[in-house]
C-alpha cells in the first residue's frame, strides 16, 4: 500500500471492486490529525481492472504524481 503525506492529510493507493473480477484504482484521503473515514476518489475513471492487484498498481502510479490534497479533500495534480 502505496502512501504519501502532505501538510494536513494522506493519501494512500486504493481499489474500489465494482463487481466480481473489476476494480477501479482509487487514492483514499483522510485528515492527518482528526478522525473520520477516508474519502476515496476514483482515478482513471475510464479505467477498471481484472484483478485488485493491477488497481493498485495503477494507483501506486498515480499517488507517485500526485502533487496535493485541498483544505477540502480535494486531489491536486
Amino acid at each position: 500500500m502505496a502512501r504519501k503525506e502532505f501538510a494536513q492529510f494522506e493519501a494512500v493507493a486504493a481499489v474500489v471492486p465494482v463487481e466480481p473480477g473489476v476494480y477501479h484504482a482509487a487514492i483514499a484521503v483522510k485528515a492527518l490529525y482528526e478522525g473520520g473515514a477516508p474519502r476515496f476518489h476514483k482515478i482513471l475513471p475510464d479505467q477498471t481492472f481484472k484483478t485488485a492487484t493491477a488497481a493498485d498498481a495503477a494507483a501506486t502510479q498515480q499517488l507517485d504524481v500526485l502533487q496535493g490534497v485541498t483544505e477540502d479533500a480535494e486531489l491536486v495534480w
